[in-house]
């Protein structure tokens, strides 16, 4: 792996304290209590993980053995114990108050609403579990979910986890072709799909792609299909394969011991696409996975029993595992699930159900927020949001104008911005603020989480100075941490832990992001460093670049790419969406490129400056920068496009 320096001159020089009426009832309300937290852990990891795991799970048999890392980078956590991730999500909050409390608060895209107690949640989850047990699904049996945002989406998650059968929930949005491959990358035994979801206002069929995933006995491993009605559309059921979910699980009994399943038992399978090659199937074991989604839950949102929390991810991507259910739900609190987006029929979408459902902790994408400025301020201010708390931003780096606009007119200046920095791999968050304890700067993810020796190093694995860009790497495991790649345990080590090694010979998990640490020790993700530009000899973080271009009046948005240029190696394109009534000129395309040059430098200057309506993004919401290197090239887009969300965004660029 070559060298990474990535060059750093966009400074941001405005800090904000935490709330003082948060900081004051703050699970940890200071810095101080932050920094001996931390140290806590670093005299004694074993004793610290150990203590939580026992405190914070309900377990069958205890574990004898905190950490074995002796054969890296395989972890083992917690061995020797037995423990069941939807008996810690439900089964341990019904002898209380808490059975009655609302457990999920789902909100259909039509506006049909549904409400589950935990003692309801409960019921249903061990209907679908026993239903499961009815079609011979076991313990180690994979099953994949291909799910619109429902209810059902998460009590399968969890009937799954209950009976000790690893799920693999893929992404809705992806195609037949995407699913099938992996369907027979898991082995997967069974498939629990729906005829259909609501996507902006119309109802998009989803058996079909499951269908022709498994035509002509593609995936010989599924035996069963298990179909949730949601829109009603005419449905193709297969004979001895297909079962409706509401014919099948209805009927079962509401009791279903949760099986016992030992700390490293396999939880889930969820893949992660590339631009080349196969996915990677990352796997999660059961007892680590579950302290880590807990515990980070707690931190990261000061969880408190009213609490109202809204994360607007797709339970298909790490996002919704852990911060819509996985999290939420072991920590009983009440989380909300959404099936529709904001569109043009509901641009106010999102800030109706934070008003209708009172939510107090809202977790949403950086795209989405820059979205929401395209279209100014008119639409939020018609809602009352004020039962907002704590705000979060997840998904990449958030432009500093986007965290202002975000904090001032969702938050109207008294919400802390939690910055989240992780990965899938990751299992939960690993770089935050703490809402009662960090002082914030907007574009920093801040601090490591306590227990995360996050550094940022060169190619030797020694850290660089202040405000140098290197690459982030963590130095020991955590919880969390992904367990190997299913089926490929090389490709695990190949891709995560070969490229850098630390002082003491051990491998360091290389994040595949760029970084930069101020004096104050904050970081400041990059980009990914496949995303770093390198301009005669100057190598860039695209993010900075985007930053700069956002920070302008006249930009709700903007991507940045490297084109290949004989003279420099590599000159600067932007991607950029104006601000609603903003047109497109020339004259504001040489007004931008010398913003950017005085925002950063002359060597920052783009090259060119494309005006677009939009950019092509992922149904997640995250740009596709692949697509647009490769339009900046003048070359043929190819790789796996089946989850952009517009393809005729494409279409227009292309032009």
């Amino acid at each position: 792996m070559s060298q990474v320096t990535i060059e750093s001159v966009l400074q941001e020089e405005r800090v904000f304290e935490p709330p003082a009426e948060l900081a004051a009832g703050a699970r940890i309300g200071s810095m101080a209590a932050y920094r001996e937290l931390v140290e806590r852990i670093e005299a004694d990891p074993d004793a610290f993980w150990g203590e939580q795991a026992r405190e914070q799970l309900h377990w069958f048999e205890p574990f004898h053995t905190v950490l074995d890392w002796s054969n890296p980078p395989f972890a083992r956590w917690f061995e020797g114990g037995t423990t069941n991730l939807a008996y810690n999500c439900l089964d341990r909050h019904l002898d209380g108050p808490r059975a009655e409390k609302t457990a999920l608060i789902w909100e259909g895209e039509p506006g049909d609403s549904r409400h589950f107690t935990y003692r309801d949640l409960h019921g249903e989850v061990c209907r679908a579990a026993n239903a499961l047990k009815a079609l011979g699904i076991g313990k180690g049996d994979l099953v994949a979910l291909y799910m619109p945002m429902v209810p059902e989406a998460a009590i399968a998650m969890l009937a799954c986890a209950r009976i000790g059968a690893p799920h693999s929930v893929v992404f809705g949005g992806f195609s037949a072709e995407a699913l099938r491959d992996r369907l027979i990358d898991g082995g997967v035994k069974a498939v629990i799909t729906a005829d259909g979801g609501f996507r902006k206002d119309k109802p998009v069929a989803l058996k079909p792609a499951v269908d022709r995933a498994l035509a002509d006995g593609a995936c010989p491993t599924v035996e069963h299909v298990l179909v949730v009605r949601r829109t009603e559309q005419p449905t193709a059921m297969e004979p001895g394969r297909d079962r409706w979910w509401h014919e099948l699980v209805e009927v079962q009994s509401a009791d279903c011991p949760a099986e016992p399943m030992a700390s490293e038992d396999r939880l889930f399978v969820l893949y992660t696409s590339g631009s080349t090659g196969k996915p990677k199937g990352v796997v999660h074991t059961t007892a680590g996975y579950n302290l880590w989604a807990h515990l980070t839950f707690q931190w990261i949102f000061d969880l408190r029993d009213d609490d109202v929390h809204w994360c607007t991810a797709d339970v298909g991507w790490i996002t919704g595992h852990s911060y819509i259910v996985y999290g939420p739900l072991s920590n009983g609190a009440t989380t909300v699930m959404y099936e529709g987006a904001p569109r043009p029929s509901k641009p106010g979408a999102f800030w109706e159900v934070i008003e209708k459902h009172k939510v107090t902790l809202f977790y949403t994408a950086p795209t989405a927020i820059r979205a929401f400025m395209k279209s100014g301020r008119e639409v939020p201010d018609h809602y009352d949001m004020s039962t907002l708390r704590i705000l979060g931003t997840v998904g990449e780096p958030i432009n500093p104008e986007a965290w202002m606009w975000y904090r001032e007119v969702i938050g109207h200046g008294r919400c802390p911005i939690i910055d989240t920095w992780w990965q899938t791999e990751t299992g939960g968050v690993m770089i935050s603020p703490l809402p009662g304890a960090t002082p914030t700067k907007p574009g920093s993810a801040t601090l490591p989480l306590p227990g995360i020796a996050a550094d940022v190093v060169d190619n030797e694995g020694h850290s660089v100075g202040v405000d140098e860009g290197g690459y982030l790497a963590v130095r020991r495991p955590w919880p969390g941490m992904m367990r190997t790649v299913h089926g490929d345990p090389e490709r695990f080590r190949r891709s995560y832990w070969e490229h850098i090694t630390g002082d003491d010979g051990r491998p360091l998990y290389f994040a595949g992001d760029g970084a930069r640490r101020d004096a104050d020790g904050y970081y400041w993700v990059m980009g990914r460093v496949d995303d770093v530009i390198s301009v005669s000899g100057h190598r860039l973080g695209s993010m900075e670049i985007e930053s700069a271009l956002v920070s302008h009046p006249a930009v709700a948005e903007a991507a940045v790419v490297g084109r290949p240029d004989d003279l420099k190696g590599e000159g600067i394109v932007a991607f950029v969406t104006l601000q609603a009534g903003v047109d497109g000129s020339e004259a504001l395309g040489v007004e931008l490129r010398r913003h950017v040059g005085t925002e950063i430098g002359p060597i920052a200057r783009p090259d060119e400056i494309r005006f677009s309506d939009a950019l092509p993004k992922t149904r997640s919401g995250k740009i596709m920068r692949r697509i647009l290197r490769a339009l900046a090239a003048g070359e043929e887009v190819s790789g796996d496009t089946s989850t952009l969300e517009d393809r005729s965004v494409l279409d227009a660029l292309r032009v």
